[in-house]
């Protein structure tokens, strides 16, 4: 059979992350079939789930988190009272809640609110700035903590390696690129407060990985009823105005989760429903919440459904009765609303916007669409009909890769494996896409222009130049080619690393190409 090194390009940059240096030999491999060596991560999928030592569930995260803020607590009525005592380590600024959820912010606006105080910037934190990388370092070192790190911020990092261990270890990359992207569409924000830190990692274990070569249903049920999903946008506040909780405490609905889900989940914008769907939707709703340090409805950390606080009766959603039945009722509505055409729409018009081109070309939509439907949602079925179509494996390579595709792409090239995730952290805050903390419920942006921006460019740069000043003197950048395109390089690349004044600046050169930073 014969090789394609384009097509093999666009197989580990398109679907992919890259490929990886070393002995990988993916673009080899790639180039034999590429379309078989897309696809053969769909056949393996237990090895979507990712389990680590030391990784815990959301009700055990739950309770670390409840009796780390005991701790903070009691320490700081010991020292209102004059006692002396040892106060546990500081929550890091970004574990504040940030109740101003806002969307389609700009890059640089992204950057400069989220990137600036994330608690990973910090020495404090255990992360090594950027800028302070010396030449010669282990990629990616990280400085030893100034100060002991609080169960949070273990926790966050831990979620945050053995995310990144996955992505360097994989042979294509493609579920990972699907865990990102259905990650970031049913996107929480760990800058919501402690719990949503706490909870980032879990959530996308739990809710998102075990359904991405599953049913979309499945998947909307699993996210809508985790903990960290309930507490991002405030589920566990809304009261059915007739509950009982609600008569006694005299509040009621919080829409924010009802309207996301429609919104942003499923039907999309302009999708056919209207407000008082909304208001039905958060009515349905009421009594999905996660039960509390005190465990009165359930494991504390865990899904619990308060029919104390469900609003009572049939409601009408989308022309459609549901009878009172509890849990069942919203379960039901979310089943319905999963095999909607305008979920089908929207799902897979973004899902080819999101692999092929910002402008998704209608027929290969239509054809997603289709899939979709006459599948009932099987996500597994989609990827493949992705795969298997013409238009994405024609489409240039016009797609800039996000921040971390960006990160992930040059450490396997590197076949550096990080030990330590402080260096990622630090980069992704100062690129604008901090780990699973987007501005919104929207998610980060999914175009080129978002993430082309001259200063987004220029800090890309800045990163590129310490990876090699670092590890140049040890590479040959001409060998990193041939492993990251072969014969799909194009001319301009190679006499641009070749004429380099040094290897440090070659690798620079090599990692800021659009065989890399392109897909």
């Amino acid at each position: 059979m014969a090789r394609d090194s384009q097509a093999a390009l666009v197989a580990l940059n398109r679907f992919g992350l890259g490929a990886r240096g070393g002995a990988s030999g993916d673009l080899v491999n790639a180039a034999s079939d590429p379309r078989g060596f897309v696809k053969a991560e769909l056949a393996r999928p237990y090895g979507v789930l990712l389990e680590a030592p030391g990784l815990q569930s959301t009700p055990q995260l739950g309770q670390a988190a409840f009796a780390y803020q005991d701790q903070v607590k009691q320490a700081r009525e010991a020292a209102k009272a004059g006692a002396p005592t040892e106060a546990p380590p500081e929550a890091p600024a970004d574990q504040k809640p940030d109740t101003k959820l806002r969307r389609n912010l700009s890059l640089n606006t992204v950057t400069a609110e989220i990137a600036g105080p994330m608690a990973e910037a910090k020495p404090a934190d255990g992360a090594m700035k950027p800028e302070g990388m010396q030449p010669g370092a282990a990629l990616p070192a990280a400085a030893k903590p100034a100060q002991p790190l609080n169960v949070i911020q273990k926790t966050f990092r831990s979620e945050a390696l053995a995310r990144l261990q996955r992505a360097m270890l994989v042979d294509c990359g493609f579920t990972e690129r699907l865990v990102a992207f259905w990650s970031n569409h049913f996107c929480i924000s760990a800058s919501k407060g402690e719990l949503a830190r706490m909870w980032a990692g879990a959530f996308e274990r739990e809710a998102i990985r075990p359904h991405v070569l599953g049913r979309f249903a499945d998947m909307l049920k699993a996210v809508e009823q985790h903990p960290a999903m309930l507490f991002f946008l405030d589920n566990q506040q809304s009261l059915g105005p007739d509950s009982r909780a609600g008569q006694n405490r005299k509040r009621g609905l919080n829409e924010n989760l009802a309207r996301e889900i429609m919104e942003l989940h499923t039907l999309g914008v302009g999708g056919g429903y209207t407000q008082e769907d909304v208001t039905s939707l958060a009515r349905i709703i009421t009594g999905w919440t996660f039960a509390g340090r005190k465990g009165q409805i359930g494991l504390p950390g865990s899904f619990a459904f308060n029919a104390n606080a469900h609003q009572p009766g049939p409601q009408v959603l989308l022309g459609k009765t549901y009878e009172a039945n509890g849990l069942a009722q919203g379960e039901a509505a979310l089943a319905d609303i999963a095999r909607h055409p305008s979920t089908a729409n929207f799902v897979a018009t973004k899902f080819v916007r999101h692999f092929v081109a910002d402008d998704p070309p209608p027929a290969l939509v239509a054809r997603m669409r289709d899939v979709f439907v006459k599948t009932d949602g099987d996500l597994k079925a989609l990827a493949t009909a992705l795969v298997d179509s013409d238009e994405a494996w024609k489409a240039p390579l016009t797609k800039m890769r996000s921040p971390y595709d960006f990160l992930v792409a040059s450490g396997r090239l590197l076949a550096r494996v990080p030990e330590d995730p402080g260096f990622y952290l630090n980069s992704l805050n100062l690129l604008g896409q901090p780990l699973w903390t987007p501005a919104g419920p929207n998610g980060f942006p999914d175009t080129a222009a978002a993430w082309a921006a001259p200063e987004g460019m220029k800090l890309r740069l800045d990163i590129a130049s310490q990876m090699g000043a670092r590890l140049g003197p040890n590479i040959d950048p001409l060998d990193l080619l041939e492993f990251a395109a072969g014969d799909a390089a194009s001319p301009e690349t190679r006499r641009t690393i070749e004429r380099a004044e040094s290897r440090q600046q070659a690798l620079a050169l090599l990692l800021m190409s659009p065989e890399i930073q392109r897909r």
